[in-house]
């Protein structure tokens, strides 16, 4: 992709409002641990994205965190900073590339976590985890849900994280919300979603927060999984 590519100008092409919302009742803590425990037969919308590079395929994990918030859950995002050789400056789930170290995908998203935004694994309770997302750049992601308890604390790695912030879950759930976007590069048209939030950041102050690419399509598949 360019590196003046910049998604938010891009017109929205189809709207999934006619699509219909995960009902508030299966947004609940012990809704979630009974879909996990006993899931549907389902298959993710986007597993693959199309390849910009030919590097080798690299493992990675993801945090999905769910924080419980008063009378709802709240998706935790990061903003990546804007120097990072993969994926700079965009919303992003708390992760990274698996160590030799790391037991499973599971260690691999809690430790990022901690390095990330010092989110320790004592505040975490895992769900389970979503199928592997192939990002465009060769990452091999595996999406790990989990249950956040307040109160705990972020301490944002500043090299990393530009910024934390939260969504409701509710918003990111239902299609009404979700925008497709096309785009031709190389001959090639690549399609993705996108999902922006218009949120309030750490000053106060009104902010739209343009969640896409692959943070959007994991979120569709999570959004797949809860209405199958």
């Amino acid at each position: 992709m360019p590196h003046s590519f910049n998604p938010q100008e891009l017109p929205v092409i189809a709207v999934d409002d006619h699509l219909p919302s995960v009902d508030a009742e299966q947004l609940l803590p012990d809704a979630l641990r009974r879909r996990f425990d006993a899931p549907p037969a389902w298959e993710p919308e986007i597993a693959v994205e199309r390849r910009f590079n030919e590097r080798e395929p690299t493992h990675a994990s993801v945090l999905v965190p769910l924080i419980l918030r008063d009378d709802e859950l709240t998706v935790l995002l990061t903003q990546r900073t804007d120097h990072l050789t993969d994926h700079p400056g965009q919303i992003s789930f708390p992760g990274g590339r698996a160590e030799p170290e790391d037991a499973d995908a599971t260690a691999t998203a809690l430790r990022e976590a901690q390095e990330e935004i010092g989110l320790h694994a004592r505040h975490i309770d895992v769900l389970g985890a979503l199928p592997t997302y192939t990002t465009g750049t060769g990452f091999v992601v595996t999406p790990v849900v989990a249950l956040i308890e307040p109160p705990f604390t972020i301490e944002a790695d500043p090299f990393e994280v530009a910024e934390v912030f939260e969504v409701p879950l509710s918003f990111l759930m239902s299609p009404a919300n979700h925008r497709h976007h096309a785009i031709e590069f190389g001959g090639v048209r690549r399609e993705f979603l996108s999902m922006p939030w218009q949120g309030v950041d750490a000053d106060g102050e009104p902010r739209r927060y343009f969640i896409w690419g692959a943070t959007a399509a994991m979120l569709r598949n999570f959004y797949r999984f809860l209405s199958a």
